[in-house]
């Protein structure tokens, strides 16, 4: 599925958080949607996902819109992980995950709940939760959470995953598993919009970064353009150790520069 959304723009409780945004992105392809806090990233990611109406401009899914693509059948091409997701539901993992198939109910006729427990099962094997999946998501640890509700966006087998902070809280082995598994999905032809703080992550599994700064989209390429000193001071205030390390590059932010 090709999503386009073309002059986007919202205005939250008085404060421009979009401004005149443009992308596209198609299937097969990562993506990493970077900036600083309050920089408009979970906005732009909520209506690109159909949950919030801009004030002006369009999203368009394969050409149509929202309305015109239908509700159902958008839940089942898309798949959206959000950052601040609910976390006291009285469900046990395993019931969480297969919400993700939820919109699929009633589609394949008695093939259903064949299909259904398999993408399920897969989602909390690819995860590692599988060993969770009978406690009450209530009680786990709030990166485990994360493992879990990004089980729930996997189940989906969307067409375009978005997915907002997706390695918050997590350990360093299972950022990089999600980020693995994110890389993964998109090799198996999703379009994957992911948002992070973390640099580094972007600039090794991110083939094209977008950068935002106040509500509007700076700018958009390939990691070694986009990520550079002179952006990063600017967007950021910080000063970059930019390097290479097993022919892969690594982007920290070192220390704190004169805002401009």
């Amino acid at each position: 599925m090709r999503l386009q959304a073309n002059d986007l723009s919202l205005t939250l409780k008085g404060r421009r958080v979009l401004d005149g945004i443009n992308l596209s992105m198609g299937p097969g392809k990562m993506i990493g949607l970077i900036g600083p806090n309050g920089a408009g990233k979970s906005s732009l990611l909520s209506v690109l996902a159909g949950l919030r109406s801009p004030e002006k401009g369009t999203v368009t899914y394969d050409g149509r819109t929202r309305s015109v693509q239908g509700r159902q059948e958008l839940s089942r091409r898309l798949a959206y992980l959000a950052q601040s997701a609910p976390v006291e539901w009285a469900l046990s993992v395993r019931q969480v995950v297969a919400l993700g198939r939820l919109p699929h109910r009633g589609l394949l006729g008695p093939l259903d709940a064949t299909r259904h427990a398999a993408a399920i099962t897969s989602a909390l094997a690819i995860t590692e939760v599988t060993a969770l999946s009978t406690r009450p998501l209530r009680s786990l640890s709030g990166g485990e959470r994360m493992r879990v509700l990004l089980a729930r966006a996997l189940a989906v087998e969307g067409e375009v995953v978005l997915a907002d902070e997706p390695t918050a809280g997590l350990d360093p082995y299972h950022q990089l598993q999600v980020m693995e598994l994110l890389e993964d999905t998109a090799k198996r032809g999703a379009g994957v919009l992911v948002v992070l703080h973390d640099l580094t992550l972007a600039a090794r599994f991110c083939r094209r970064i977008l950068l935002m700064q106040e509500g509007r989209l700076v700018a958009d390429g390939p990691p070694d353009e986009v990520l550079t000193e002179a952006s990063l001071r600017q967007v950021y205030s910080v000063i970059p150790l930019i390097g290479h390390a097993h022919n892969e590059r690594f982007v920290v932010p070192w220390r704190r520069s004169t805002r401009p």
